[in-house]
């Protein structure tokens, strides 16, 4: 039986060795998600034969499993998580499997897995350098509602750091208020996993930014490398009542994050209509396709 260990902050070194070097741009990969998200997900992980894998809770009930990462020998492993996972009783299922693994696993396990994707999921990837000049007739409307808030408000933006976090969680509390968090689930474990974020800021090393209005902070956001080449936004919030906060939030992040990052994640959109159309508006150049492989029972 392979032995999960709960994820903890003194993790981060290891497990980030391995998921900085793979080249997977997948968000759920993320350090900063796994930690912080592990109240709703039971999040834990295992070395095995030089692999990564992340064990979690999906739906409060099903475990499931992350594809193994790194040089080891991948058929192996998923051939003992097969066997665990008949020994604890539920089926076998790998998330995070990408389309070209399909070929793999019809490949290494014929007619014993079946592979679907899940468009609720796919991650939405930008050239950062697009985000942040906003060039060309596509970003026309972001820009427009950027040039209406300088010229509007008298603003700056600034690295985020630690001593801002009070004036973050003031933020957040008055963006709860209006949005009724406490009715909604989703908004609930944001919260909670928000939270925990920023408890642990230096730690996590997470890269933000804040937003000002005369002084006063009206929008954060933070996130971490996924790879060498691409970095996450997991967290944007900002006073709705503003119009072109989250536009401006978006560029100046976007220009602030060091250029060796090509690519900047924007995560998923959980099948939210308007959470979909914001996220399609800013032309991303990579829908990553993800999707799972379940063992068919015999």
């Amino acid at each position: 039986m392979i032995d999960f260990k709960p994820i903890k902050i003194e993790d981060k070194e290891l497990i980030t060795s391995y998921f900085l070097v793979c080249g997977n741009r997948d968000c759920n990969l993320s350090f900063v998600n796994l930690y912080t998200w592990q109240f709703l997900t039971n999040s834990c992980y295992a070395v095995v034969d030089n692999c990564l894998i992340v064990r979690f809770t999906l739906d409060e009930e099903s475990i499931v499993y992350t594809m193994p990462v790194g040089t080891g020998d991948v058929k192996g492993i998923i051939g003992m998580l097969k066997d665990q996972a008949k020994a604890e009783g539920h089926v076998l299922r790998i998330h995070g499997v990408f389309p070209e693994m399909e070929e793999w696993f019809n490949r290494e396990f014929p007619g014993r897995f079946d592979y679907r994707l899940d468009r609720d999921y796919f991650d939405y990837i930008y050239i950062r350098k697009e985000l942040a000049e906003l060039k060309g007739k596509n970003f026309q409307p972001k820009r427009n509602h950027v040039n209406k808030f300088k010229r509007t408000y008298n603003y700056r933006y600034t690295p985020l750091t630690a001593d801002m976090i009070p004036h973050c969680l003031e933020l957040e509390e008055k963006w709860c208020e209006q949005h009724g968090c406490d009715e909604e689930q989703s908004l609930i474990n944001e919260r909670k996993a928000l939270n925990s974020a920023l408890r642990h800021f230096d730690e996590l090393e997470l890269t933000g930014g804040a937003l000002w209005v005369d002084d006063e902070i009206v929008g954060f956001t933070y996130g971490a490398p996924v790879n060498k080449d691409t970095f996450a936004v997991h967290i944007e919030k900002a006073d709705s009542r503003i119009d072109g906060a989250y536009n401006i939030l978006n560029q100046e992040f976007a220009l602030h994050i060091p250029e060796k990052y090509i690519y900047l994640n924007r995560e998923e959109d959980l099948g939210l209509v308007g959470l979909r159309k914001a996220k399609l508006s800013y032309r991303p150049v990579i829908l990553l396709e993800k999707g799972y492989a379940q063992l068919i029972e015999n």
